[in-house]
């Protein structure tokens, strides 16, 4: 699955993103609570995890 997906995913639910590039640790549970705060810091958030996450 590339980026592209895993940003597009995260712009409509910002968890699901960020489980998918790194599972269930605490960059997921800290985009769980931004999320609760508000939508846009979850979704800056993630898309942020996605890209400072690269696997080779």
């Amino acid at each position: 699955m590339g980026d592209f997906l895993r940003i597009l995913l995260s712009i409509l639910l910002p968890p699901l993103g960020v489980f998918l590039r790194v599972g269930i640790g605490l960059q997921f549970w800290v985009n769980i609570l931004l999320t609760i705060f508000g939508y846009i810091p979850g979704v800056v958030h993630a898309v942020w995890v996605i890209a400072r996450h690269r696997r080779p």
